[in-house]
């Protein structure tokens, strides 16, 4: 090396160390300015009038996770939330579905393209056209079960007892389909109920039997199940339906979870949603034409209740596009509960967000702002580089 060279590849090392401790140490400042607006907005949120009793979120950054919580999984006992208390997923059970029928898909027992009435010929023969791809993209137009006034009169006349799967669907048996199959964007409890079917009809086993095989097992997910009835295994998240002006009813064990099933019927805990949806936005169950499909986004199709930033459906996926990245996931509601789960395409970064309270735009729509903008904020938690990291 000459020496004028040396001179100044000597002068520059400094420099560019300087550059660096800079660098990092601005990353490290931004990433605990994003987890002090989460933990403030959790607390905020938890001691809303009419907000969730208690909140969890789960940022997963690269395996290293980390709880934040705020309020209670019990007012009972004031428990806070745990790792490892079990919950209901709620609209999330739609990811396991989707799961469970892609892996079903890469093992060739099923194609996106099979149809209803290729191997579903017992359901109304105007739905016979419909795919299994517009299922999982709810583009099906079958119509919405858990719309039906007669469902929900006999949910109310038999609250711990659900129906088997398939008289679910009979509730609107009676109906054609909403609109042509692939034509537009409409979000149905339906759809995964067929879906489940279909999964059923090509494996010759129950459902919970091949979500368990394909999905739970190979993730080591212990504490993952789909029970039939209204039961929460020990120790679990409580949920409350929020009774103005200032009771909270604990519905936790209210009505079966047979009567959402593969649409909404799923246990999990914290930690084993995070372990999943990682997972699954990375294509551990699928196979790579399957996985260029599923990852084919309807923009402006929204998750119910709607995830963070913009959002567009997928084959049962979501895309969440927010002001940090983008993280793909789901989310759900039902009665004591709100969840999102989401991930980064390669599943390096995660995050869920548990509400033990069902918050959404029709129920409360000034309070759910509140709700999305911490999916968000948990969003950007999880995105946000570590000090030294990229």
């Amino acid at each position: 090396m000459r020496a004028g060279r040396r001179v100044l590849f000597v002068a520059l090392v400094p420099l560019v160390a300087l550059a660096l401790a800079t660098a990092n140490g601005a990353v490290a400042a931004a990433t605990e300015v994003h987890r002090s607006a989460l933990d403030q907005a959790i607390a905020r949120l938890a001691a809303t009038h009419g907000g969730p009793p208690g909140i969890a979120v789960v940022v997963d950054r690269g395996g290293r996770v980390e709880l934040h919580t705020g309020g209670v999984a019990d007012r009972a006992t004031g428990t806070p939330f745990r790792l490892d208390d079990r919950m209901r997923v709620a609209s999330v059970a739609k990811a396991f579905s989707g799961a469970t029928a892609l892996s079903v898909v890469a093992r060739g027992r099923l194609s996106l393209d099979t149809t209803i009435g290729e191997r579903l010929p017992m359901l109304p023969r105007a739905w016979w056209p419909v795919t299994l791809a517009e299922l999982l993209g709810h583009t099906s137009g079958i119509p919405d079960f858990s719309m039906s006034s007669a469902f929900v009169d006999a949910l109310r006349a038999s609250l711990t007892k659900a129906p088997p799967p398939l008289e679910l669907l009979r509730f609107v048996f009676d109906r054609g389909l909403e609109f042509a199959p692939g034509t537009k964007y409409e979000y149905s409890n339906s759809d995964n109920i067929v879906v489940a079917l279909l999964v059923e009809a090509a494996t010759g086993r129950r459902y919970a039997s091949v979500l368990d095989d394909r999905v739970t097992d190979v993730l080591g997910l212990s504490r993952t199940t789909l029970p039939d009835g209204p039961l929460l295994r020990a120790p679990f998240v409580h949920g409350y339906e929020f009774d103005p002006p200032a009771t909270y009813t604990d519905v936790s064990q209210l009505f079966a979870a047979g009567w959402t099933w593969a649409s909404g019927g799923v246990v999990s805990t914290p930690r084993e949603l995070d372990r999943f949806i990682r997972a699954y936005a990375r294509g551990k169950f699928t196979d790579p034409a399957s996985r260029a499909r599923q990852f084919t986004f309807i923009r402006g199709g929204s998750s119910e209740p709607p995830g963070p930033g913009t959002n567009s459906a997928g084959l049962a996926l979501f895309r969440y596009e927010t002001r940090c990245g983008t993280v793909y996931g789901h989310t759900g509601n039902t009665p004591g509960y709100t969840q999102f789960a989401a991930a980064t395409r390669d599943g390096s970064r995660s995050v869920t967000v548990s509400l033990n309270a069902q918050i959404t735009p029709k129920s409360d729509p000034v309070l759910f702002l509140q709700v999305r903008r911490l999916f968000e904020l948990a969003t950007c938690a999880a995105l946000q580089h570590d000090h030294g990291r990229h």
